[in-house]
């Protein structure tokens, strides 16, 4: 009799027990309107002169020392509770507040690196730092070139950091486009991720979030690139370009149509971008738009080192033609169209191949097919990513090109 009480006591208590985690309520909670929540942060190289703009939070004058790293400043875009718009008028019946009213604040701060200067910066706001929603970071091309391995470490170690976020390179100061106000988007972070993951989608740029910049600086053989960004007029923001990068600096940078090059050997799709053709015999061009792509990249050892094949294919659409007088209806006058293509196209992608090459940086991934394919060769070899880089440059590279266009429009009678 006295077990099954027991039994029966054992049991309730094992229950209760259970339940005393749902009733400790949010305890630990942390209101959205207490935090900080930075939407992006921009980064400038700043001379010794801002040191006075610097007060002695991180480091005391003559007992806790400067550090000597060179200044950087960030520049944060910071939301402000209930002037977010939610619904598409973006108006008080939208539910972000008045439209005279700034849905961010944008602070200023220096600092030694990136993890002094957002002490800094925490320093002077009244609610925690939130980093949770970050979904842009700018640097500009000063710091770029500088080396970006102090923005990795500190946002890499940071749990809050999203890794679907985007990093730039800006052409200028990066301060200056957490000032813009873009006529499409109230919140000017906002718009600028939209911007990024629209040219995805059109095809414009490749799939390069941030998560997928940290795993290239860690991979053996290829090397990392980053949209490259610059200010037209005073709100708008054009993609100016690919920056990419050895290691962690920045090397060069890939002109817009060059994307679509980079974009072709890689096989991404869809096709983006469209060129100026000239039809041979004539003094005619057509546009030429590139719809799908194919390619193939092959490994093998020549004489003792690594040799690479890219076999590019391109479906393309003829999309304008300058003069009317050009009849664009045979198929004698679309073969010399695809051939003229094909050959302008393979030009580009050997140009952009040896530009990448004197810059010792692999965008393409080479090294990671040779690394796949001739481990044996990598390992006795290779091994590691500077090998590689400086192998890079003097590795030989085949590249064939051959166009297909599938539609030429339509012509009114």
């Amino acid at each position: 009799m006295k077990s099954s009480l027991w039994s029966r006591q054992g049991k309730k208590l094992l229950i209760l027990l259970l339940l005393v985690p749902f009733f400790s309520g949010c305890w630990d909670r942390l209101e959205i309107e207490e935090r900080a929540n930075v939407l992006g942060i921009s980064i400038d190289v700043e001379g010794k002169q801002a040191e006075h703009e610097e007060g002695e939070i991180s480091h005391l004058k003559g007992r806790f020392p400067t550090p000597t790293n060179k200044m950087v400043r960030i520049t944060a875009q910071i939301a402000v509770p209930g002037r977010i718009p939610l619904g598409p008028g973006g108006g008080a019946t939208g539910g972000g507040g008045s439209g005279d009213q700034k849905p961010v604040w944008v602070v200023s701060v220096v600092g030694h690196t990136l993890d002094d200067a957002m002490m800094n910066l925490q320093q002077q706001l009244a609610d925690r730092v939130f980093l949770s929603h970050l979904r842009v970071i700018i640097l500009s091309e000063e710091y770029a070139r500088q080396g970006v391995d102090n923005v990795n470490e500190y946002l890499r170690r940071n749990p809050e950091v999203r890794r679907a976020a985007w990093m730039f390179v800006s052409k200028g100061r990066a301060a200056d486009t957490m000032q813009i106000s873009p006529e499409l988007e109230r919140v000017p972070a906002l718009y600028l991720m939209a911007t990024l993951d629209h040219a995805v989608a059109l095809g414009k740029f490749p799939n390069d979030f941030l998560g997928i910049f940290w795993s290239a600086t860690s991979t053996l053989g290829q090397q990392p690139y980053l949209p490259y960004i610059t200010i037209k007029e005073k709100n708008n923001i054009q993609i100016a370009g690919m920056a990419y990068f050895k290691g962690f600096r920045m090397v060069g940078i890939a002109k817009p149509l060059e994307i679509g090059f980079f974009m072709a050997v890689q096989g991404l799709n869809p096709g983006g971008y469209m060129a100026s053709v000239p039809v041979p015999g004539s003094n005619e061009s057509v546009m030429v738009r590139a719809e799908h792509r194919k390619s193939k990249i092959k490994v093998d050892l020549q004489n003792g080192r690594p040799h690479v094949t890219v076999n590019v294919y391109y479906e393309a659409g003829l999309d304008e033609k300058s003069s009317s007088n050009l009849q664009v209806d045979n198929s004698e006058i679309l073969q010399k169209i695809e051939e003229s293509a094909s050959q302008g196209a393979k030009k580009a992608i050997v140009s952009l191949i040896k530009q990448t090459q004197e810059d010792e940086a692999d965008i393409f991934g080479f090294g990671e097919q040779v690394r796949g394919k001739e481990s044996k060769y990598w390992d006795e070899n290779i091994q590691t990513q500077e090998k590689w880089c400086r192998m890079y440059k003097d590795i030989p590279v085949d590249v064939t090109v051959s166009s297909k266009i599938r539609r030429v429009g339509m012509t009114a009678r």
